[in-house]
């Protein structure tokens, strides 16, 4: 016997709990491990590290020698002689040569390439930090979404139950026609808004996704920590993180690049300081006295046409921009310690104000507003200016709790090297 085929009510229902089964509750600390697994822009720093790692062991590297054969004094006339062919009348030598750098090149070399090396680790973590920030952004961006779309659903089924009132004092004539269509339009206005709070969840969600490798499954995730509590930084804290930022890794990538750029500008340098090139050989040419002979050789550069002063004035305007670009950092530092203090400090205010008073004082002018118009003891006008109130005080609440999320993560950020949320006390 075939099954029965489900009504349109019952098939609703299980969509409905298809979708809360599909639901993926995402931690903070969760997301922050894999954000640090799969994240496409830490993996890149990764790659600039080990190519960092690379350098140096490129820069350690000694000249090659070279060994060469030569074969001459071949003449048709008179020949080159009968007999086996180390007999034939021919100069043949065999030669190595083996160039020595001087003036310390290898040595500044490898403090250069050291010096790099750090910088790329320090712009790795810095990536990181810059990248953890974004994450506790998104996920908190991701929650406002959730928590917005479940007031607005909640503001929309008020108004239905607000518009099924007034239409029932409609019917008992007890309400205009005209203040039935004045709820009406609010009732489809709160209808509209859900909807679009609920493509800017699905928006939260892929951006979210797309920061931890997830995106696959981004229709599901859902940002299950709780609002982070009220708190701006302490007396102090402000000055103590001022200290700390010297050991940002902006800030120290900077300051091994100048080490870097004070070893390379060295090195331009030492290009005066000349090399040399031994050399040794075997010469063998039947015919002559004797037949087998050695001989050793030495060679270096004469300076006639170039004498490095383009190199050297090229590395020390590069070690002055290195110079610059540390009291850049320096500063980026220190600013954002100080603007992302103030910030946090004014979202941890604002949300006190309405944790303390704003959303339970609207919430009760609603409720008593309700109340009376179900009773016919208000008006249209000021049960929806009551409604309207409550939404607007929840929505601002919302957005408080949102900006004081984002704001403590860019002070956590701001502060130098960051923990993931499982790490911090």
């Amino acid at each position: 016997m075939a099954p029965r085929a489900l009504g349109p009510l019952a098939g609703l229902f299980l969509l409905l709990v298809a979708g809360v089964a599909m639901a993926r509750d995402l931690t903070l600390a969760e997301a922050e491990r894999m954000l640090l697994a799969h994240n496409r822009d830490l993996a890149a720093a990764r790659r600039a590290v080990e190519a960092a790692d690379a350098q140096l062991d490129i820069a350690a590297a000694r000249p090659n020698p070279t060994v060469s054969l030569d074969t001459t004094s071949l003449s048709a006339s008179p020949g080159i002689g009968p007999g086996a062919l180390n007999q034939k009348r021919a100069d043949t030598v065999l030669r190595i040569e083996q160039p020595f750098e001087r003036g310390g090149k290898r040595e500044l070399r490898i403090a250069a390439a050291g010096s790099l090396q750090q910088a790329a680790r320090s712009d790795s973590l810095e990536a990181q930090r810059a990248v953890l920030a974004q994450l506790r952004s998104a996920y908190f961006e991701l929650k406002l979404a959730q928590e917005k779309l479940a007031v607005l659903q909640e503001s929309a089924e008020l108004f239905t139950g607000t518009l099924r009132a007034a239409q029932r004092r409609l019917k008992a004539g007890d309400l205009a026609p005209a203040e039935v269509a004045k709820i009406q339009v609010d009732h489809e206005r709160a209808q509209n808004e859900a909807r679009a709070a609920g493509a800017e969840l699905a928006r939260a969600r892929f951006a979210l996704a797309f920061l931890i490798g997830a995106e696959a499954a981004a229709g599901a995730l859902r940002a299950a920590d709780p609002w982070p509590a009220p708190a701006g930084p302490g007396p102090g804290e402000v000055a103590a993180a001022l200290a700390a930022a010297e050991s940002r890794p902006d800030v120290a990538a900077a300051r091994a690049r100048v080490a870097a750029a004070e070893k390379l500008r060295d090195l331009a340098l030492s290009q005066r300081t000349r090399d040399i090139t031994l050399g040794a050989q075997v010469e063998r040419y039947p015919g002559s006295v004797p037949v087998n002979s050695i001989g050793f050789g030495i060679s270096f550069p004469l300076f006639t046409g170039n004498d490095f002063s383009g190199e050297i004035r090229r590395a020390e305007a590069e070690r002055y921009a290195a110079l610059d670009a540390l009291e850049r950092a320096r500063a980026v530092a220190a600013n954002d310690v100080r603007r992302a203090g103030s910030d946090l400090a004014a979202a941890a205010d604002r949300l006190a104000r309405y944790d303390g008073t704003l959303v339970a004082a609207a919430e009760r002018s609603a409720q008593a507003a309700e109340f009376a118009f179900q009773r016919g003891a208000t008006s249209v006008l000021e049960v929806l200016d009551a409604r309207r109130t409550l939404r607007a005080v929840r929505m601002e609440a919302l957005s408080a709790r949102a900006e004081h999320a984002i704001a403590l993560a860019a002070w956590q950020a701001s502060r130098g090297p960051t923990q993931s949320a499982g790490e911090e006390k």
